[in-house]
């Protein structure tokens, strides 16, 4: 087994349902496969973007079937109510959110949102990420309609079951089957694409935003405990 992906502690910061899968679907099925503790934190539901026809919390429904399908249980399924396309009037809220992950989880890993995304909700979490979790290991994970830029500094190999269960799990959002990024060939290609990068066949790209090595959960710990204190 890849010790890497092994005995971690890693947070999926998603602006709406659906975006972590899309970012890191594949990445996600992988630490779950290695027995890492993964969490997934939806601040929208976006029942205001839900298509004619649909329950208005069909997309939280649809992100609970995802979930199962790439291993996570469902209390690691942190699922927020913020209006969608509004989340920076809420950012102090979704900031201590965060905060309260961090201390409760003590994350090793977290995956957000690019930096210089363009999506107004994804700028707000991926800004405020940065500000919770600037202590941890940061991936900012691709979304390719939205980013203007991505350095593709960091790669995750994929094994086909690991693609293919990020294609089930977006399989499940029946809500958002009509966009052209949730096509089977698209995931495909742009796996592939990442894969010949870097020598492989199927692979994930993420922008590294901060590398922390060798840090204990135990002194993490304490030194909330000495900061609360003072």
């Amino acid at each position: 087994m890849d010790t890497f992906f092994s005995d971690k502690r890693v947070i999926v910061l998603a602006p709406h349902t659906d975006d972590g899968e899309f970012g890191c679907g594949g990445t996600i099925a992988r630490f779950v496969e290695a027995g890492s503790e993964v969490y997934y934190m939806a601040f929208s539901v976006c029942e205001q973007s839900v298509p004619y026809g649909f329950a208005k919390d069909e997309l939280e429904n649809e992100l609970k079937e995802a979930m199962k399908v790439l291993g996570l249980p469902a209390k690691n399924t942190l699922i927020y109510r913020y209006p969608v396309r509004r989340l920076q009037e809420s950012r102090q809220e979704i900031l201590q959110l965060m905060i309260d992950a961090r201390s409760e989880i003590q994350p090793d890993i977290v995956f957000m949102p690019c930096l210089k995304d363009c999506h107004q909700d994804h700028q707000t979490v991926s800004a405020e990420g940065l500000r919770a979790f600037k202590h941890s290991t940061i991936f900012s994970y691709e979304m390719p309609w939205n980013n203007l830029t991505l350095e593709t500094s960091s790669f995750v190999v994929l094994e086909e079951r690991h693609l293919q269960k990020k294609i089930d799990a977006l399989a499940c959002y029946k809500t958002q089957a009509f966009r052209p990024y949730a096509d089977e060939e698209f995931l495909r290609g742009l796996g592939r694409v990442r894969g010949v990068q870097i020598g492989g066949h199927y692979a994930e790209a993420f922008e590294l935003v901060r590398l922390v090595l060798g840090k204990s959960r135990v002194a993490v710990a304490g030194a909330q405990q000495v900061s609360q204190a003072a």
